[in-house]
Parts: C-alpha cells; structure tokens; sequence
C-alpha cells in the first residue's frame, strides 16, 4: 500500500494511491489508529498532496554509508551519529525549498526515511520491522557553514534544522523491503546521488533498535537514515527530485527566502 496524505478543499485526508498514480481511495481515519474505506476516490489532478506526516519528530543519522564518509574525509564513527530536525522543519512535495537570506552553502542530501507506526522501546533489530509502518523519501538539507561550526561544539541544530529543510513524501510504502532499495537524487534532472540502500552501515533495523534502547519511539516518528556520496549545493531555481524504489519521486523547487 501506498498511503498518501493530502487535501481537497483545504480538508485533510490519507488514502491509498492506485496503480498508475492517478487515483486516491479515500480512507477515514489515521494510518496510526485505523483505516477504513469509504468508497470514496479522488482524482490526484484535483487535490494537494502533503507531507505523508504532520510534524514528525525527526531523528537523523549522519556517515551511514561508507561513500559519504569518504567524500567527508572522516573515519567511520565509534558510535551512531545522531541529530534531530524539528517538526517546523517538515514540507511536503512540490513544496518549495527555501534558500537562507543568510545561506552561504546549503546542501541537498537524499535519504530513505522510516516511519514509525507504534510506539517503541527497547526493541530488538530482530523485532523492528513490527513497529514500522513504511517508508518515504526525504532530503537532508543542510547549512553546512553553521552545522560545521555547531559540530565543532558537539551541536547540530540550526545547521539541520531550519524551517523547510526536511521535505518528505510522496507517500510512505507499506510491505516495503528496505534492504536493497535504489535511491537516486537529481538536480535539474541531473543525477547527483546513485546508491543502494545495501550500502547502509547500520541497517533499517539497527536504527530503530538503537534508537529504542534510549528512547521511546512514537507513532508517526521518521528516522532519517542517512546519504549516500554526492551530496553537492542547491541555489535558488534548483528543482531537487529524491527518488527511491517501490515510493516514488519527492520534488522541490529551491527559492530565495523573502522577508
């Protein structure tokens, strides 16, 4: 199944997206408590897709794949490296990315992302796959002039986690192996980022379980899982596509902040 949140004349529901990606089946209800069809289909023509989550707490994890830490120039990390982006961060597909007024290097990076259906803790990698519900695309963007003098504090916020810079979407892919799922990102119909998510140093599940062995996971959280090599800069008028297998494509334009 791919679930789909979206609008139709400034109301919110989730559905299914049908084959061919024309059509939504309705559904009442949360994909967190209970679906239920109404019967009820939408054409995709006449809504407003969302972000699939309505401000998630995100959790990133940074070098989870051995390219990128090569194209970084560091050693593999000791223990996971974890960061988090605040729910003000979130916007959907086709919303626009913005460009720092004060932005002096700001980065795209592609990554599969997690989605929690159940609240977690304490869970085995064996177990993980039982607390989540699918799968979508995101982009890490991330100002690396201030995450880089965050980083050199033991901080990374503002660098991460400036308003727009979490675009996720367009659905999340339930009954989704994310063992070998190619994961492409493009500028302007260029391709920047090539990879397999076999490549990931830590697995879906290790994520999850790390995560749980600290902390309670709730429904609706997203784990970022981190990027591949080929992360490069955006600029105002860059459209940014992220597409991974059995999801889809999330794309956004890149504007200049205006006050």
């Amino acid at each position: 199944m791919r679930i789909v949140r979206y609008a139709v004349g400034g109301v919110r529901h989730y559905g299914e997206l049908e084959t061919g990606d024309a059509r939504i089946a309705r559904f009442e209800g949360d994909p967190f408590t209970a679906l239920s069809p109404t019967g009820h289909v939408d054409e995709v023509g006449d809504v407003v897709i969302l972000a699939p989550l309505e401000r998630p707490r995100i959790f990133g994890f940074a070098y989870n794949y051995a390219s990128h830490i090569d194209e970084t120039d560091r050693e593999v990390p000791d223990v996971p490296v974890c960061f988090m982006k605040p729910s003000t961060a979130v916007i959907g597909p086709d919303d626009a990315i913005v460009y720092p007024a004060y932005g002096e290097l700001i980065h795209f990076e592609g990554e599969l992302v997690v989605v929690i259906g159940k609240e977690a803790r304490h869970v085995k990698p064996s177990e993980a796959f039982e607390y989540i519900l699918g799968y979508t695309c995101g982009n890490d963007v991330s100002d690396r002039v201030i995450q880089r003098r965050e980083s050199a504090f033991g901080t990374l916020l503002i660098g991460k986690g400036q308003d727009t810079f979490a675009p996720l979407g367009p659905v999340i892919a339930t009954e989704l192996d994310p063992s070998a799922l190619a994961l492409t990102t493009r500028v302007n119909g260029a391709v920047a980022q090539s990879a397999s998510t076999s490549d990931l140093l830590l697995t879906v599940p290790d994520l999850v379980s790390y995560l749980s062995r600290y902390l309670t996971l709730l429904p609706g959280d997203a784990i970022m899982t981190g990027t591949p090599s080929g992360v490069g800069p955006i600029r105002p008028g860059d459209e940014i596509e992220v597409e991974i297998e059995g999801i889809g494509v999330l794309r956004n334009p890149v504007v200049a902040e205006s006050f």
